[in-house]
């Protein structure tokens, strides 16, 4: 239906709720004569008169009242959804699907109880994954993926702290093996690698120091993109692998895994929540980056 036909069938209504053209045209916020004309051009159009008019009153026709009768309930349904459509707009409510890689999920998990709590209208849905997807495509609101790896187009706002890989080794194995003094030494150990994100091609291990920088083709017996088995590659003492510095974190703690060559691996951009557009962005969205940027300005190190 073209919108010059649903003005047209409003205008109509208005005049049968109010009765009068004078006060359905200042509901509608036009002149009686403007009104006039835009049921003046649908009995045209239609070929029936729907409107008995005198100086006094108004209305309907035989073929008004038929119309009337299917019109009225249908554009009240009409309203009702719009009316309800923009009280969803004023308060958070709705479905949200946030596409996020397995290493957002300790920031998921420590700010999503306190999201929920307040906004009880808001159902969110996480779905982990590390390779890079298109959150559009996917049908998803938005994304948490590190922020070197993101599309130019996207919308991205820093939620984390820079993070830090690091090149990873039991004691007995280093002690036995020995210890690499450079990144390309390396190459004569046995590592467990990963792949990238984006097309799954074997990962290259980064290293930068004193404005050097390069990457190396590991090899191994192993590649795996989920950090816990090679760590447990590594405890046992079958080689070296590279993780992120919170991954490894209880292992550095206890002393069963160290830190192999960690002046080549400097701090660099962490976690980035992304979406790709602000214009008529739901309230769902808009609260959950909210709540994710004030958790992770509540996280960062004051000082």
């Amino acid at each position: 239906m073209p919108l010059s036909d649903h003005a047209e069938l409003r205008a109509f209504a208005a005049v049968l709720r109010h009765g009068s053209f004078t006060r359905a045209a200042a509901q509608l916020g036009v002149s009686p004569s403007a009104l006039s004309q835009t049921l003046r051009r649908l009995e045209d159009r239609l070929g029936q008169r729907l409107l008995h008019r005198t100086t006094r009153s108004v209305a309907p026709t035989e073929a008004g009242a038929r119309l009337a009768a299917r019109l009225l309930p249908a554009l009240e349904e009409i309203e009702a959804a719009l009316r309800d459509l923009r009280a969803s707009g004023e308060e958070p409510a709705g479905r949200l699907r946030i596409n996020a890689t397995r290493l957002a999920m300790p920031f998921l998990a420590g700010m999503l109880p306190g999201f929920l709590a307040a906004h009880p209208r808001i159902r969110v849905e996480i779905v982990p994954e590390d390779s890079l997807v298109d959150i559009v495509r996917g049908g998803f609101d938005a994304g948490i993926r590190l922020g070197e790896v993101l599309e130019g187009d996207m919308i991205a706002v820093p939620i984390g702290g820079p993070l830090r890989m690091l090149v990873l080794g039991a004691p007995a194995y280093l002690e036995r093996a020995g210890t690499p003094a450079h990144p390309r030494d390396l190459l004569r150990h046995p590592c467990a690698g990963l792949t990238m994100p984006t097309d799954h091609s074997p990962y290259r291990w980064e290293f930068e120091k004193d404005g050097e920088s390069l990457r190396v083709a590991v090899e191994g017996p192993l590649v795996c993109n989920i950090a816990a088995v090679r760590l447990a590659f590594a405890r046992a003492g079958l080689g070296l692998t590279f993780a992120f510095e919170q991954e490894a974190a209880a292992d550095l703690a206890s002393g069963a895994l160290v830190a192999v060559l960690p002046e080549w691996t400097p701090p660099f951009p962490g976690l980035h929540l992304y979406y790709p557009s602000r214009r008529l962005m739901p309230p769902a969205l808009r609260a959950f980056i909210a709540a994710a940027r004030a958790d992770a300005r509540a996280a960062r190190p004051r000082g």
